[in-house]
C-alpha cells in the first residue's frame, strides 16, 4: 500500500482544496474536515485508472520543497492519504475467526448479496482508508 501527502488549504468561507505536490493534475474538494480523506482517495483513484502512480515522495522529500514550505507557512496543512492499488490478481488467504464472529460476518455479508470475501475485502478497505 502507498501513501501520498496531500496539501490542504481554505480559504475564508470556502471548501478545503486538496492537491498532491507528487501529482499536480491531481486536485479535489471537500466541503467539511472529516470528508478530506475520502475526497482525495477518490482523486487518487480516478487518476489511477488512466495511468499508474508515481512512487510517493517521503515527508523529508516534501519539505525541501520550498513552494511547499511556503504553502504552510500561508496555513496549508500536509494530510498522509492511503492508496489501495487495484489489481485483478485474486490470492487465497486463509484466515481464521472466531465462530460467532464468522457467523455474524456470513449473514451480514448475506443480507448484502456479498459472498464473504467480497464483504471482508470491503470492510478492511474502508477500516483502512478511514484511518
Amino acid at each position: 500500500m502507498k501513501y501520498f501527502i496531500a496539501l490542504v488549504h481554505k480559504d475564508g468561507d470556502s471548501a478545503f482544496g486538496i492537491s498532491f505536490p507528487d501529482l499536480p493534475s491531481i486536485f479535489s474538494a471537500a466541503d467539511i474536515e472529516d470528508d478530506l480523506t475520502a475526497s482525495a482517495i477518490e482523486a487518487l483513484r480516478l487518476w489511477a485508472e488512466d495511468g499508474a502512480l508515481p512512487a510517493p515522495s517521503s515527508y523529508e522529500e516534501l519539505m525541501s520543497r520550498s513552494e511547499i514550505r511556503a504553502e504552510l507557512s500561508k496555513g496549508a496543512f500536509l494530510a498522509r492519504i492511503p492508496f489501495i492499488e487495484d489489481d485483478t490478481r485474486v490470492v487465497r488467504a486463509n484466515v481464521t475467526f472466531e465462530k460467532g464472529m464468522l457467523d455474524a460476518i456470513d449473514a451480514t455479508a448475506k443480507e448484502r448479496g456479498l459472498t464473504r470475501s467480497a464483504f471482508l475485502a470491503s470492510a478492511a478497505r474502508k477500516d483502512i482508508e478511514a484511518a
